[in-house]
């Protein structure tokens, strides 16, 4: 079998100088239908590794739970990269911070107000041990000594940005030696002289976090790494969207430019991202650095394969940049090209059919509320009082003050509430706009407030935060009791397939919150558009599948549809509209917009 290691100058291979390069693939991102397309568009970019995080809340969404199946099949989606002639670099984290819902760590982790975060605390590394060790029983046996694909595994990701806990660090790798993996650890941080001083050890080899200024940031890691290959481990080459900003894009020659920069030293490098994919569901996360902002559905990342696995003028520019790096003959080079060229094609070619349809039928969103079931409370129970970590919940209770105005306040609003009166809408408070109130036309009647999580912040010291309304909720100086609270299960709403009465079609605006029905043909399965720029807010899926959230804000204006997930005849799609629609039609767009840029 063959053997893998750092050696003096350079990553060892069977004992031959090796250059490692990767780029990054989220299996929690891609349709599993699409898993093997884009790890052989990552081959044919020139790569010879593939790098994954693994989604620690995704794979464990309750405390003892542990789903490896279907899109979350991990040891599935190595053997893939295995048997397209790759090697994988796999981060188990815990945190692994990628935009993602809580940085990944599990939100029940911190139901308990005493839990550490990522610090050694003995209630937080039981669940740490006990997850690591599951995710090394798959991890194991694919070792490239045992003849599967893995070559290196890193413990945290940049904790030289968080904390500096050596202790941590140490039963980390202690965990991962004892569950027999015998690969070389790595870990990454930004290359600044705390953050490398902070986020490793020793014994364990560094690498760097950036996406320019190549020589000065290598220069800067091997001051704490003066021996072994120096390696970037995320290049930068793209970046992340927030609701109600801009599209970010980078010129394909400069980041080509920069690319080449780096390899021109003699390092390896991990593309981050090769491909970014979608935050489907309620999967993206968030960051909050005094003001909160969420993260957009779309993880297209400007990264040289677009969000529907399409090869970009950033893949052509980076193709030809690794030909001068890979080893590869002339002739691999030159037939993967040709293949990149087909796949770009006519643009005309590339776009996806458009289609409307009306709406099916629409009910109100309140039906789908258990409130008889609910028990009584002083206050609304939050998400995480309830076991119930995303999505949505809704509670209510009674005011008998006077017909006069009147001011609802709370603590803190985590993340977006609704408030309604006898069923009428009043208004919002929204975390981002530091809302926590809301003037009230009268104290008396039924007050509901429908409560949205829209992403755990994955980065920085709010990490394990509890989500809902926060503190007592007053009107005016009255705190009102009394309260029935209900999740909302999004996996039932979306999963209906109950017979509809066809004479109940609408077209034209829709009032939220509400939930839209659509059933309509298509006559071949594949990848879609969903175009949401004239409904307001919310999360749609097709067929059951969870596309994500839409939102009037953008930037993105569509949703992509994964051709695995849409059926050749009859499909459905269902849509949680939270505001109002404009226009309630249905329609799929040509091609992804992803919004303005920056340039």
């Amino acid at each position: 079998m063959s053997r893998f290691e750092i050696g003096t100058d350079d990553f060892l291979l069977d004992g031959r100088p090796h250059r490692v390069l990767s780029g990054s693939l989220h299996y929690f991102r891609i349709h599993p239908g699409h898993w093997r397309d884009r790890i052989v568009a990552a081959r044919d970019l020139g790569l010879n590794t593939i790098e994954l995080y693994i989604a620690w809340n995704e794979h464990a969404p309750t405390r003892g739970e542990w789903i490896t199946d279907g899109a979350l099949d991990l040891a599935a989606f190595i053997d893939l990269i295995h048997e397209e002639g790759m090697h994988a670099i796999v981060r188990p984290g815990p945190y692994i911070c990628a935009e993602w819902d809580n940085g990944g760590l599990p939100a029940w982790l911190f139901t308990d107000p005493e839990v550490g975060v990522r610090r050694f605390e003995p209630r937080y590394m039981a669940a740490v041990e006990e997850y690591l060790e599951r995710v090394y029983e798959i991890v194991r046996p694919r070792q490239i000594h045992n003849g599967g694909p893995v070559v290196l595994v890193q413990i945290e990701n940049e904790y030289g940005a968080y904390g500096s806990d050596k202790d941590y660090l140490r039963r980390l790798v202690e965990v991962t030696r004892a569950a027999g993996i015998e690969v070389p650890l790595t870990t990454i941080d930004q290359p600044t002289h705390q953050m490398l001083q902070d986020g490793s050890l020793p014994e364990l080899h560094k690498t760097g976090s950036f996406g320019s200024r190549s020589v000065e940031r290598l220069a800067t890691l091997r001051q704490h790494q003066p021996t072994g290959p120096l390696m970037c481990a995320e290049f930068w080459n793209g970046w992340f969207d927030h609701w109600g900003a801009h599209h970010h894009t980078t010129s394909a020659e400069a980041s080509a430019r920069d690319l080449d920069e780096l390899l021109a030293t003699g390092a390896s490098v991990n593309l981050y991202m090769v491909h970014g994919g979608t935050n489907f569901g309620m999967t993206s996360g968030a960051n909050d650095k005094g003001v909160y902002q969420p993260t957009v559905t779309s993880y297209d990342y400007d990264a040289p394969v677009d969000e529907a696995g399409r090869p970009t003028e950033k893949y052509l520019a980076f193709q030809r940049v690794f030909a001068k790096y890979n080893g590869r003959s002339a002739e691999e080079t030159q037939a993967a090209l040709k293949r990149t060229i087909a796949a770009m094609g006519d643009p005309a070619s590339r776009m996806a059919p458009t289609t409307s349809v009306v709406a099916t039928a629409s009910r109100p969103l309140w039906s789908s509320f258990d409130f008889d079931g609910a028990s009584e409370t002083e206050r609304p129970r939050t998400f995480d009082e309830l076991g119930h970590y995303r999505g949505f919940l809704a509670t209510r209770a009674t005011l008998t003050g006077g017909d006069g105005q009147a001011v609802l306040t709370v603590g803190e609003v985590r993340d977006r509430v609704y408030v309604f009166l006898d069923g009428a809408p009043v208004g919002v408070m929204a975390r981002d706009h530091h809302d926590v109130s809301v003037v009230l036309p009268r104290a008396t009647g039924e007050l509901l407030l429908l409560v949205e999580d829209q992403g755990r912040v994955n980065y920085g010291e709010r990490i394990g935060e509890h989500k809902g309304v926060q503190g007592d909720i007053r009107i005016d100086d009255i705190v009102v009791t009394g309260w029935r609270t209900a999740p909302l299960d999004l996996d039932a709403l979306f999963g209906d397939d109950s017979v509809l009465d066809e004479g109940s079609a609408i077209a034209g605006p829709v009032a939220g919150p509400a939930v839209v029905t659509y059933d309509f043909d298509i006559a071949d399965a594949q990848n879609l558009f969903l175009d949401t720029s004239r409904w307001g807010k919310g999360v749609a899926a097709l067929n059951g599948f969870p596309l994500g959230r839409y939102w009037r804000r953008g930037p993105q204006t569509t949703l992509f549809v994964p051709g695995p997930a849409v059926r050749a005849g009859r499909n459905r799609l269902i849509v949680l509209e939270q505001e109002s629609m404009a226009d309630s039609t249905l329609r799929f767009a040509a091609d992804l917009q992803l919004g303005h840029t920056d340039f």
